[in-house]
């Protein structure tokens, strides 16, 4: 997407589970739109890829570790001297049945998803909270509104997201920082996984008839980002083709 309509210079976006995917494709928008970019990832061969590409920062930690995730947020204080975007994207799959679940798949996935979006948006907000100025996008889940056989864990960690959201939004108003979610539908690793019968199946519920191309979710997170939505917090955005309706 070559058109950039969004001004972010001057500005500093922290994005989680930037080295690949979404997380990736967001990074490299707030990059092209002037923003410093502190990308997080838990890959390092996959990170020092990524952040040479996009020629920007990169913040090796553990979202689901309260320290890790305070250096990053102190990196990008020391390096950039402001945090002006939270972008929580980090995420991990424990997938089976409810019965088949261990303790460590319902842990692991909670404590990245509903964890790590906890975490780096507390230990942010002192610093929107000086600026009076921040915004805060989540990435939660179609599973997380309708559920999905074999994803209690991840479901349960994506309904959380929007509870938190909505409170987040509530609570930090006041400091001029909003908080919202979007819930994407787009061509990942995981969805080009996918059996091409089961994907076919898949698709034919997309009402625009197409997964998305993951550029696509990064420039609905940059216009929450943006001062064009400055009035615009609490909201759960489907990035979805219309599946959710």
């Amino acid at each position: 997407m070559s058109n950039i309509t969004f001004d972010f210079t001057g500005q500093t976006a922290i994005v989680t589970g930037g080295a690949r995917g979404i997380g990736f494709e967001i990074g490299r928008f707030f990059r092209n739109a002037g923003a410093e970019v502190v990308l997080v990832d838990f890959d390092k061969v996959a990170l020092d890829e990524a952040t040479e590409e996009l020629r920007c920062h990169g913040a090796l930690a553990d979202v689901s570790d309260s320290d890790s995730v305070q250096s990053v947020v102190d990196l990008a204080i020391e390096r950039t001297g402001r945090i002006d975007v939270l972008v929580n994207n980090a995420g991990i799959l424990r997938d089976r049945l409810l019965w088949k679940l261990t303790d460590d798949d319902y842990e692991q996935v909670m404590a990245v998803h509903a964890g790590g979006t906890f975490r780096f948006t507390r230990a942010c907000v002192p610093h929107f909270r000086t600026q009076n100025h921040g915004r805060v996008i989540n990435v939660t889940s179609y599973t997380g509104l309708h559920g999905n056989p074999g994803q209690a864990n991840y479901a349960m960690a994506k309904a959380g997201i929007i509870g938190f959201t909505k409170t987040a939004a509530k609570e930090l108003a006041r400091f001029g920082v909003t908080v919202n979610a979007i819930s994407p539908n787009a061509e990942t690793r995981m969805v080009a996984s996918i059996p091409d019968d089961k994907k076919a199946q898949m698709t034919a519920q997309i009402p625009l008839g197409r997964f998305a191309d993951a550029q696509e979710m990064a420039a609905a997170v940059a216009f929450l980002a943006s001062a064009e939505a400055g009035y615009i917090t609490g909201v759960i955005l489907p990035v979805d083709g219309g599946i959710a309706i």
